[in-house]
């Protein structure tokens, strides 16, 4: 239910420069390229009690012309630069490239998902760069695998097309300028309309849900600043005007909305730092008006699902005014007549067994659980018992459910038809691919219905994989003495793990407090050799979010030639409850970045990897993680890599150029809050360069239409060229790219290859 509150994306203005290299013919050997040097033109800023100078400031003048014609100029200049800096790495990148690609699945259709009497699936047609949503009755196909079974819908035996396209996004891109990204799309009730949203042109809409059986569909406006602020009810085959049925006037107060399962009630989540409150409108009768049903203090997680009378409300809410460090299950009735609405706990609390998510079913409730840093995924049959209050999830005979080893994620599928007895997850792995699952919960048998074949060299069958092996709870007892807790410990064949190839290891660091970290490490069993193995190692620590850690088939070429690939989960990520990512924000920001640092130490110290041979990699605020510790300590990495990275925190933070949420200041601090500024200042990237120190070699990827602009990293770059010891062997890279590489697996091939060339070359270096 977690996964069903999605923060907003922000868009800016389209980056003009051509995502494309040039192929440079072989030419004899040139002077090595010198950075570009775009002029600083100081700028001092004073807030609180502190004055500072900020020399770049003029790169984000969005509004100033001149600014804008120098800073288009520059990055032309940088574009170039890269360019000559890794031209002698073009067939290298060319010959990683095509290793990349071969490793995608041909077959590019997701696995049907059955809802009622239809199959929905997406499939890229040959050629084609965007998808194409399709349908087709269960009944005719009823042991329908891919797209090509039969080839493109059509029934060679009956000489029928069973196949209905519903929306062609290539059709949507010719529409839009060649651009189309869906946003959202709800399919109605009954099966007859689909709603969708195409970015950027239709980015005003933020949720939709479907009421009264699919004659009327609700959605949510955003205003200006892209805050979520007003519910409108739309009734199919009016002509009336769209209904208003609630505006939001405080601007510090967000708004989403959705379904529940039943389609019996939309509801509508409110929040803010000051409270949060969900309110249910009756399906059946959109217009009825807007009804509280619960409310709390601060901001917090509330997700509603309504079985058989019940209320039942996931939430991570302070309770009687103490904060909890986990998320629980709260159920009242739905008739019930007391104000406030009374709520009882469902399940007694457990610190070895948290709920870290829920989906509901008519007949089944699936529960996934974490024991320490291990998930566990089981199933419990509804309804479950009324009037006895609290109950030990052990007390309801839970069924478990089958997983690999080393499971890192396990995020629900779309799971629409509430009637259904299967339940779709895909359960994810540093060693094996992700593998999507149906598990039918009324027998306990599941069905890898999709994954991706990385080994060619074998000859598994990698669809309709089936086992009945479900798990009790004397089985899985009879496996305590397994570390990693997982059910089916011996079957690494049947989940078509790669774990004969490449070896994934668990660690606890201790950072400088004494707090133990889980740090990750994958490599190949084949190349890797004691302390000379270069290593690559990734972060995030933002917002309570899991870390990546799934397996990526681009990182392959680099686990082929010995490289190390390491995890490391710091405060202010998820996985450890509320308290871990609250020790990670704010002014507690500085954990993170010093919790990946011991994490560095740790892998140089015990020889994981080679002293001279690591690099960084951070996503977006990950970035942030990357570059700060690079401050701290320029001397443990050799290369890193900074993808839309968030570089400079306190203009971003005091002078918004594109708007920010509420959760954004709760997580990287209030700079009105004289503490939280001061906390901002000390791990800002920007502003902590330090000068005249060697400094690690680093590409940059960024654009326009980031959520940090990449005005921020233009200023890093050129701020750390400026402040630090000029290398050639050590260049610092801005890397233009455009929004379409997220939608595009070829230009996806193409960036990843030239990060992979980056880091080789600096270390061969």
């Amino acid at each position: 239910m977690r996964h069903l509150l999605k923060p907003l994306r922000h868009n800016c203005r389209r980056l003009r420069w051509a995502h494309h290299r040039a192929q440079k013919a072989a030419a004899s050997p040139s002077p090595p390229p010198r950075p570009p040097r775009p002029p600083p033109k100081p700028e001092s800023l004073t807030f609180h009690d502190h004055s500072w100078e900020d020399p770049y400031s003029w790169m984000s003048k969005l509004n100033d012309k001149v600014a804008m014609r120098h800073l288009d100029m520059y990055m032309e200049q940088e574009e170039k630069y890269t360019e000559a800096t890794m031209s002698g790495t073009d067939r290298f990148q060319s010959k990683l490239q095509s290793e990349m690609a071969s490793r995608f699945a041909s077959d590019l259709s997701t696995p049907p998902l059955r809802w009622g009497p239809w199959l929905y699936y997406r499939r890229v047609e040959e050629g084609k760069q965007f998808p194409v949503l399709c349908r087709r009755l269960a009944s005719l196909n009823d042991e329908f695998i891919s797209h090509k079974s039969p080839s493109a819908g059509f029934d060679f035996t009956s000489g029928k097309r069973i196949e209905q396209k519903l929306l062609d996004y290539n059709r949507e891109a010719q529409r839009f300028g060649g651009y189309a990204y869906e946003e959202l799309s709800e399919v109605s009730p009954d099966h007859r309309f689909i709603a969708y949203t195409i970015k950027p042109q239709a980015d005003r809409v933020s949720d939709l849900a479907w009421a009264k059986d699919g004659q009327a569909l609700l959605y949510v406006v955003t205003d200006q600043n892209k805050r979520p602020c007003r519910i409108y009810c739309s009734m199919i085959g009016s002509t009336d005007d769209d209904f208003l049925i609630l505006e939001e006037p405080d601007e510090n107060v967000y708004v989403n909305i959705r379904h529940t399962k039943d389609f019996r009630f939309v509801t509508v989540h409110t929040f803010s730092t000051a409270s949060s409150k969900v309110f249910l409108i009756n399906a059946a009768d959109p217009l009825s008006g807007v009804n509280l049903v619960w409310e709390c203090e601060g901001i917090s997680h509330g997700i509603l699902e309504h079985h058989q009378g019940y209320l039942y409300l996931f939430t991570d809410a302070a309770k009687e005014g103490q904060s909890v460090d986990y998320h629980y299950l709260l159920r009242s009735h739905l008739d019930s007549s007391s104000s406030p609405r009374t709520w009882e706990s469902v399940f007694t609390d457990d610190p070895d067994w948290v709920v870290e998510d829920l989906d509901f079913s008519h007949t089944h409730l699936v529960v996934t659980l974490r024991e320490g840093r291990n998930f566990r995924l089981c199933s419990v049959t509804l309804p479950l018992p009324a009037g006895k209050g609290p109950v030990h999830l052990k007390e309801l005979h839970p069924q478990f459910l089958p997983l690999p080893k080393y499971v890192s994620q396990i995020s629900p599928g779309p799971n629409y038809d509430y009637h259904s007895s299967k339940m779709r997850f895909t359960i994810s792995s540093p060693v094996m691919p992700d593998a999507v699952v149906d598990y039918d919960l009324s027998n306990g048998e599941w069905n890898i219905v999709q994954q991706q074949n990385i080994l060619h060299e074998r000859t598994r069958v990698l669809y309709g994989t089936a086992s009945s092996a479900s798990i009790n709870e004397e089985t899985l007892n009879s496996k305590t003495s397994n570390p990693s807790n997982e059910v089916n410990s011996d079957d690494d064949q049947l989940w078509n793990g790669l774990s004969e190839f490449y070896a994934c290891e668990q660690y606890n660091v201790a950072s400088y407090d004494g707090v133990l970290l889980p740090l990750t490490v994958v490599y190949s069993r084949k190349n890797k050799k004691e302390d000379q193995n270069p290593g690559l190692l990734h972060v995030h620590g933002t917002y309570g979010e899991l870390l990546d850690k799934r397996w990526r088939s681009e990182l392959k070429s680099l686990l082929d030639r010995g490289w190390i690939i390491a995890y490391a989960d710091v405060r202010g990520g998820g996985g450890g409850g509320k308290k871990w990512h609250h020790d990670g924000r704010r002014t507690k920001k500085i954990n993170s970045i010093k919790d990946y640092i011991s994490c560095a130490n740790f892998l140089v110290d015990k020889e994981i990897v080679h002293e001279n041979k690591l690099a960084g990699w951070g996503y977006s605020a990950g970035g942030l993680v990357v570059a700060s510790a690079i401050n701290q300590s320029p001397h443990l990495f050799k290369a890193a890599i900074l993808k839309v990275p968030f570089l400079d925190p306190t203009n971003t933070l005091l002078y918004p150029i594109l708007p920010l949420t509420a959760a954004d200041y709760e997580e990287f601090g209030y700079p009105g809050d004289i503490a939280d500024f001061h906390a901002i200042r000390d791990y800002s990237p920007y502003d902590n360069i330090q000068k005249d120190v060697l400094y690690p070699a680093v590409m940059v990827s960024s654009s326009f239409n980031t959520r940090f602009g990449v005005w921020e990293a233009a200023k890093w770059v050129a701020r750390v060229r400026e402040l630090t010891i000029y290398d050639q062997k050590r260049p610092i890279l801005l890397n233009l790219t455009t929004d379409i590489v997220e939608e595009n697996r070829y230009l996806q091939c193409k960036e990843s290859a030239l990060e992979s060339a980056f880091l080789i070359k600096v270390m061969e270096s």
